[in-house]
């Protein structure tokens, strides 16, 4: 689970942005990457172990702040938007390596007309509320580790050392910048927390499915952007790159690998898109029922029990976004976002520490790490596209107004005869 939700649309998405900001260096972005996760996992690991519900980081939140429930309220729907960023994504990548399968990659409208298909597509699957998708999650899961397996190995034979130097040709803030920008790339995790009631002796898999998992990922990460960029150069990477992993296996393995990599990234973009679709709109559906959100997310089809508001307001959300936004732009939301809801999730650690028998030294330090590189994202967001950080900010600004609305009017229901400030 947390392997596929990494990989789901992490290397195949963000390889072109990681090789654009640290160049030849890329491969020590993914590294710095995986290390803030790492870190971040701790208490995401402990969080899960002590309050054993589906809920997540929501639920953590709750029960840090239980007498401020606007915090967790205003925290599950920046996830939920941070989770509406990953689906465009998703689907921007989808649809950047389908047009280039077809030939149409210098196209953008063939590239927006897919993206929208796969979401509608994804849509109405989660609608019906099939789980038909259910057994082919581990299969996708199967085939592009070992197409990237393939690809790393038979790439590593074909590396000019002289594509790697000099090797901090952009310097080496530009490495930890990358490893900002792709963050986004190992939020999968996360997704093994909502799993903590289904899983087997979970004192001793979830640590071990949570490290595990991005163990592996970073490992693959890692490798696949060494032959990456011991293959071609760094014009060429950025030239493609959101079809970068394609152009990289043109050298390597020829037409056929480059038709591989195309449809290994639509299978990956596509599973992500089903379980993240899936997730967040459940997620949305349980905060509405807690009364955190509008009471019509928490609309539900009688017999399928599916929450078809949220899943179709999430998807025109999505539509928007990979519609009207670029690949920097989605994928500096979407790492600024889960780069907080992580320090959130610490914080909580920090303050439950005593419960969930946590060590001082790695929350502290994880705070520290992520909040230097969320410094670092919001600077770089400033000095390339003012513009992308003010449309975060603002939708933040949108979600705790929404929610603060919503906690007005059940004030209101529940206290009929006060007025402001009652």
């Amino acid at each position: 689970m947390g392997v596929g939700g990494m990989i789901g649309g992490g290397i195949f998405s963000v390889l072109g942005l990681a090789v654009g900001e640290s160049g030849h260096a890329a491969p020590f972005a993914f590294a710095i990457g995986s290390v803030i996760a790492l870190i971040a996992g701790y208490s995401y690991t402990r969080l899960a172990l002590t309050y054993r519900s589906d809920g997540a980081s929501f639920t953590y939140l709750e029960r840090a702040f239980p007498k401020r429930l606007e915090i967790a309220g205003i925290a599950g729907w920046i996830i939920v938007v941070g989770y509406v960023g990953t689906l465009a994504l998703y689907a921007f990548t989808f649809g950047a390596y389908a047009s280039h399968l077809i030939g149409y990659s210098e196209s953008h409208i063939a590239r927006i007309l897919l993206s929208i298909g796969v979401l509608i597509f994804f849509m109405g699957l989660n609608l019906i509320g099939t789980k038909i998708m259910g057994r082919a999650e581990d299969i996708v899961v199967y085939i592009k580790i070992a197409l990237l397996a393939v690809l790393g190995i038979v790439g590593f034979f074909t590396m000019k050392s002289t594509n790697f130097v000099p090797i901090f040709n952009k310097g080496i803030p530009a490495i930890f910048l990358g490893g900002a920008l792709i963050f986004v790339a190992y939020e999968g995790f996360q997704l093994i927390t909502n799993a903590v009631n289904e899983t087997r002796d979970p004192d001793r898999n979830i640590p071990r499915g949570i490290f595990g998992s991005i163990i592996i990922t970073s490992l693959i990460y890692v490798a696949i952007a060494v032959i990456s960029v011991g293959n071609l150069t760094s014009d060429e990477l950025q030239g493609a790159k959101e079809y970068a992993l394609a152009v990289v296996a043109q050298p390597i393995l020829g037409k056929l690998g480059v038709v591989l990599v195309d449809l290994a990234a639509m299978l990956a973009t596509s599973s992500a898109i089903n379980a993240t679709l899936f997730g967040s709109a459940h997620l949305a559906s349980q905060m509405a029922t807690d009364s955190l959100a509008p009471k019509a997310f928490s609309f539900r089809r009688p017999r399928s029990d599916v929450p078809y508001f949220g899943i179709i307001i999430i998807t025109i959300l999505a539509l928007a976004f990979t519609i009207f936004g670029n690949l920097d732009m989605i994928a500096s939301f979407s790492s600024m976002t889960f780069l907080l809801v992580s320090i959130g999730v610490t914080i909580a650690n920090l303050k439950l520490r005593k419960q969930t028998s946590s060590k001082l030294t790695p929350i502290i330090l994880g705070l520290a790490l992520m909040g230097i590189t969320v410094i670092i994202l919001a600077v770089y967001m400033v000095q390339t596209s003012p513009f992308d950080l003010l449309f975060t900010l603002g939708v933040y600004g949108i979600m705790a107004i929404m929610h603060l609305g919503c906690e007005y009017s059940r004030a209101c229901r529940m206290h009929p005869g006060k007025k402001d400030g009652g």
